[in-house]
């Protein structure tokens, strides 16, 4: 793929080239037009939504070394549990039991 930089005369920013096969351009053609879309806002529609998508899932996946620490922790010292979780459990208990 290549990229310019070079601003067109709408505004719309950056150039992006790609060469696809036949069979490719063709899959795009068809789901652009079931869209009721053209080839290229299909295409750019598509590619923004799958890397919002992989950053969104990388972003959530990658916690930071603090906060693994902190999760683990509260994991291994969780606190004891005090009166009123107590008498929601005994409640939980007592509704649940059959």
């Amino acid at each position: 793929m290549q990229v310019g930089e070079r601003r067109t005369a709408g505004g719309r920013g950056a150039r992006l080239e790609a060469r696809v096969s036949r069979a490719t351009k063709a899959l795009f053609q068809k789901a652009a037009e079931l869209e009721g879309r053209s080839v290229t806002d299909f295409v750019v529609h598509s590619a923004v939504e799958a890397a919002k998508r992989t950053l969104q899932e990388n972003e959530f996946m990658h916690l930071t070394q603090r906060d693994r620490v902190a999760f683990v922790e509260a994991l291994l010292n969780a606190p004891a549990p005090n009166a009123r979780l107590q008498k929601a459990a005994q409640r939980h208990a007592q509704v649940f039991a059959g």
